[in-house]
């Protein structure tokens, strides 16, 4: 565009977000015109946005409302002669000529067929920057796009409208589920393809795919605030209002495949009879194995019998054999390695195994036959081990009791006599060996139908309880120390010494165990047999429970094979294997797992607000105090008190003063 072209009185067009504006150059410089626009404006435009200047010139002593009458009227009849212009026929018609490159005014006569006046030209170039498929323009000229070109851009243009109308589909269904609710239902394909990329960006935010999209649909929608599609999902009731986000979030499997299911149900229909083939597997039938669980439980995996022998007492330990099931290579192991353990949430289970297994041919039901490893300890009335023998077995258990019940029947009933008996021996050489005990109650965490969260501790160290532990770490050690003796490969919780002892005995102060707590060692795993200081073992694993955790799967497997002389299941490489998988899966599994304690607890709080609670000081420093809410066992930190530092053991109060579950935010004060 020349400055000669530019002078008062022209008709010019530029480009305001896209849009063709008409203006009316009052005055010219060499680089910059000023001009009155179609919308009554006053401008100081650089001459490079211009990208058309009219070839008539026009009254300038026109009045100003005049002149803006005159650039609508412009405007209005161009955008009318758009309507003549088929800018595919003129493209195809351009493929004729020698060059790619055209004079607007030369292509704006090719397809009205007459001379091109001002208004003519100017609707040609508003149709090219309309419709960008065939004709590109560029410093005054207009360049036709190559065949591909076109086929490149009309494929985008198709993407673009796809993804156009998946946002306008998102806005609606956002509306309607805010006026309808429930029943909004049912969706359109689109719709359900909108509320995925809607729920995925909430869980996932940025990183989701479709982020944009979904920011457009709640923004257009008006509903932009950081929870209104966690809210509109639950009241179009399609997400439950305590929906485990952490769970999604972590990408931990929750269905079983096809494949692991259909072998779980031809395990249930080949029965239990073959058990009683095996040579090798001692049937046991003949005792009377009894269960103590929790009231609630489903997937019993351990079981107890005691024995007179000699003057001395033969504890059976037995454990239910996963192994015999579940075995490497096949689509149940698979899905064991990629859960590495059941999880248990106050709302539901997570189970490592399907249920057909966990809750059913594995589970030690009370009078069902059963395939187990039995660990057959020889203790004397000291407690100490005389003999260990590890065998698989057939079991049928003859009672199961809850904790409670046995604690009511622990002063008559002769076999929880003498295992009570046993157990406090056990737990007292534990003790002489440098055992820490740190009893620390459960919280355990209720809803009721209402949704009220409920929150209530239960003692960890009851006779009960404290015999199941025992025994099960007696079964453990023996279990570590087999492989171990043997030379082979296994996977070992291992832990340190101890470097500062605050606990000595059975002690049980909350405040105490606290502190202790907070400096232990870390456990590990390794594929090494080690001391684990706190237990007050010289080799410990976990065989226990088979149904529930990957690692006492593997450790089954790899008895198994040496308690029936065989080549071992798992070398050194691979056992290597399942510390990296096991060790990297339960990372992520306990930190799913406090994020939803936690979110109970502050879901308990939010009924709480502004009201006091009791708080334990563990820690007193100069510019922050540690204190632990001894009512649900919650951790918490508050800026010190200037003018008096409480006393770490000390009980004080603090009152919640803000608590949002969704946003995981809880703050107290003095």
């Amino acid at each position: 565009m020349s400055f000669i072209d530019l002078y008062s009185g022209k008709l010019i067009e530029y480009l305001d977000n896209g849009r063709f504006v008409c203006g009316y150059i009052t005055e010219s410089q060499p680089k910059r015109v000023r001009l009155l626009n179609q919308n009554g404006r006053e401008l100081n435009l650089p001459v490079s946005r211009i990208v058309h200047c009219s070839e008539v010139s026009h009254n300038g002593e026109t009045d100003r409302e005049s002149l803006v009458k005159l650039l609508r009227d412009t405007t209005s009849k161009r955008h009318t002669l758009m309507e003549d212009i088929d800018l595919e026929m003129l493209w195809e018609l351009t493929a004729e000529e020698n060059t790619d490159t055209f004079e607007p005014k030369f292509l704006a006569e090719l397809i009205f067929g007459r001379d091109a006046n001002d208004d003519i030209v100017s609707a040609f170039l508003r149709s090219v920057f309309h419709d960008k498929l065939f004709f590109k323009y560029r410093e005054g000229k207009i360049k036709a796009h190559s065949i591909e070109q076109v086929d490149k851009l009309r494929t985008q243009q198709e993407k673009e409208a796809e993804k156009q109308e998946l946002i306008n589909a998102g806005i609606r269904v956002l509306q309607r589920i805010q006026t309808t609710g429930k029943n909004a239902a049912p969706f359109s394909e689109e719709e359900e393809k909108a509320l995925t990329i809607l729920q995925n960006f909430y869980i996932w935010g940025n990183d989701a795919d479709n982020a944009d999209m979904a920011r457009t649909m709640a923004k257009q929608g008006g509903f932009s605030k950081p929870h209104d599609i966690y809210h509109l999902m639950v009241r179009g009731g399609l997400w439950h209002r305590n929906i485990n986000i952490p769970l999604i979030k972590n990408n931990l499997p929750v269905s079983f495949s096809v494949a692991a299911r259909q072998h779980a149900e031809a395990i249930l229909q080949n029965g239990n009879q073959s058990l009683f083939h095996d040579p090798q597997r001692k049937d046991l039938t003949h005792l009377k194995p009894l269960t103590i669980d929790g009231a609630t439980t489903l997937d019993f995996d351990d079981a107890l019998t005691i024995e007179e022998e000699n003057g001395n007492y033969l504890v059976g330990i037995h454990i239910s054999d996963v192994a015999h099931y579940v075995r490497p290579g096949d689509p149940l192991f698979q899905e064991a390695m990629q859960r590495g353990t059941s999880i248990y949430f106050p709302e539901g289970q997570v189970p490592m195994l399907p249920r057909h297994l966990s809750q059913g041919v594995c589970s030690l039901i009370q009078g069902e036959t059963r395939a187990a490893f039995s660990h057959m300890i020889l203790l004397s009335p000291e407690a100490e081990v005389l003999r260990v023998r590890i065998m698989p077995s057939i079991i049928k258990v003859a009672r199961r009791l809850t904790y409670e019940e046995a604690d009511s029947l622990i002063s008559q009933d002769p076999e929880l006599m003498l295992l009570d008996s046993l157990r406090k021996k056990l737990r007292k050489k534990r003790v002489e060996r440098g055992a820490l005990l740190l009893p620390f109650p459960d919280v355990n965490i209720h809803i009721d139908n209402c949704h009220k969260v409920h929150v209530s501790l239960g003692k960890t160290d009851t006779p009960a309880r404290t015999i199941i532990s025992e025994l099960m770490i007696l079964a453990n050690t023996q279990a570590a120390k087999f492989v171990s003796d043997r030379m082979a490969p296994g996977l070992f919780r291992n832990q340190g010494e101890i470097k500062r002892r605050l606990v000595f005995g059975e002690d049980d102060d909350l405040y105490i165990n606290t502190l202790q707590r907070k400096n232990l060692p870390r456990g590990e795993l390794e594929v090494e047999a080690k001391p684990h200081s706190g237990l007050g073992v010289a080799y410990y694993t976990t065989v226990t429970s088979p149904i529930r955790r990957l690692l006492d799967l593997v450790m089954q497997h790899q008895i198994n094979n040496l308690v029936r002389r065989r080549d071992l299941c798992f070398t050194l490489d691979m056992c290597k294997d399942f510390v990296s998988v096991i060790t990297r899966t339960l990372a992520k599994v306990n930190n799913v797992k406090q994020q939803r304690h936690r979110y109970w607890l502050l879901r308990y709080l939010e009924d709480r607000l502004n009201t006091s609670i009791e708080a334990l000081v563990i820690d007193s420093g100069p510019k922050r105090v540690n204190l632990l809410i001894p009512e649900i066992l919650l951790d918490i930190d508050l800026p010190a008190i200037r003018a008096v530092r409480p006393e770490p053991g000390s009980i004080i109060k603090v009152k919640i003063a803000k608590v949002d579950a969704l946003d995981n935010v809880v703050r107290f004060e003095w």
